[in-house]
């Protein structure tokens, strides 16, 4: 197909007429799957519905209270050989009402055909394109050799703890015998569409400086506070190289540097109490290229310069990348689909981790060129040319990955 969106691909609105495809989008899209309450039972009946009309049986698992993964199957000729996964989130992010220009969740489309709602880039397109995509390969009885998984997962967007990182660990994942998993990526300003194969690595450092305490009117020697100081000054003139790496063209995106925010400084009890600890943490994303234990000396040598018993505590998931390389039958699979394609570590955290931890191979993807990176933002939207663009892409990808030859240890 022709990358540009600016023609074919479905209706685009033609005489007030819209393409089904687009209303099913802006229904889901009006669905308030939004944190910190998200309407989970509402998506669930919609997803059934969907499951009814593409005659595919769905099973629902709960893998914690409340929270359910809905799986939809579309059984392949040899279901022995490993599966297809299309993997999608159904919650979204909260919204700013009074910064957007229409309700979140009106999904009202302007006259150009851009619609506007929380879910529209991320990623409430990507689930409705991998449906309308099916539909339209069962309408033409297609059949593919393997089999082919939907999954609709809650909570990846308060981290998958509750979500997609329990499901990987139940046994109904396991009997799902996956070989591949497609996910979200990001949209992309220009021509081509990105493609992630990796993630940087989530750190949360909170770094504990214990001090002197004293009265407020004197000069306390050995303070929480200078300790503090140091620490401060030590992550965030690394942010300030690494800040520089970006900018000078030595790298070219977000993905091959390391962040550092400071986000949560604790510590004091009283204006006149010096107090005896304070902390402070970070968020930091490093890239796969990253030696991270390389790294962790590098953060111990900080602790040790600011001072006296200075410690850290951290939360970690490290990273897998998913091969790009010719050899990999599953790449080569995508990548030969008629696609200008831009590979990239993706800047923050999905799903897809949990995939590549439990060592399946996964790729980010939304189908979104010409299109301007709104995830999380004011006045998210999708334009509906870009939107139907996105079925014809899957309807290529799906067969094209369900179509890879058996490989060693395949049936």
């Amino acid at each position: 197909w022709d990358s540009n969106p600016q023609g074919g691909g479905g209706t685009a609105d033609p005489g007030g007429s819209e393409d089904p495809a687009v209303s099913l989008f802006r229904e889901y899209l009006r669905l308030r799957t939004v944190h910190p309450e998200p309407d989970y039972g509402a998506a669930l009946r919609f997803l059934d519905r969907m499951a009814l009309e593409l005659k595919l049986p769905a099973k629902k698992v709960e893998v914690c209270p409340g929270r359910v993964v809905l799986i939809m199957t579309w059984l392949g000729s040899k279901p022995s050989l490993k599966s297809i996964v299309l993997n999608s989130h159904v919650d979204v992010v909260p919204v700013y009402q009074e910064h957007w220009k229409y309700d979140a969740f009106a999904a009202v489309k302007d006259d150009e055909g851009n619609i506007y709602g929380r879910g529209a880039q991320d990623m409430k397109c990507v689930t409705i394109q991998y449906i309308e995509a099916v539909r339209r390969l069962r309408a033409r009885g297609t059949t593919l050799p393997r089999t082919v998984h939907f999954l609709f997962v809650p909570d990846e967007e308060v981290g998958g703890h509750a979500g997609m990182e329990m499901f990987v660990k139940h046994p109904e994942f396991t009997k799902l015998n996956i070989g591949f998993a497609l996910d979200e990526g990001l949209a992309n300003p220009g021509e081509s569409y990105t493609v992630f194969y990796g993630e940087r690595n989530p750190w949360w450092i909170t770094v504990k400086c214990p001090g002197d305490p004293g009265h407020g009117s004197r000069f306390v020697e050995n303070t929480a506070a200078e300790k503090l100081r140091r620490v401060i000054n030590a992550f965030l003139d690394f942010r300030e190289s690494e800040r520089k790496r970006l900018n000078t063209g030595e790298c070219f995106t977000l993905g091959d540097v390391t962040t550092v925010n400071m986000t949560k400084v604790n510590g004091g009890v009283a204006y006149n109490v010096v107090p005896a600890h304070m902390d402070v943490s970070f968020d930091m994303r490093i890239p796969p290229t990253v030696d991270l234990q390389d790294f962790e000396e590098r953060i111990k040598r900080w602790c040790r310069e600011a001072g006296e018993d200075v410690t850290y505590q951290f939360k970690h998931m490290d990273q897998e990348v998913t091969s790009t390389a010719d050899s990999n039958p599953w790449w080569s699979a995508f990548s030969t689909a008629n696609m200008n394609l831009k590979t990239e570590i993706f800047p923050a955290a999905t799903d897809s981790r949990f995939f590549r931890a439990v060592g399946l191979p996964a790729i980010g993807f939304s189908p979104m060129n010409n299109t301007p990176i709104l995830l999380h933002d004011h006045n998210e939207f999708l334009n509906e040319r870009v939107f139907l663009r996105g079925i014809d892409v899957y309807e290529c990808l799906v067969p094209a990955l369900a179509s890879v030859a058996p490989g060693p240890g395949e049936a």
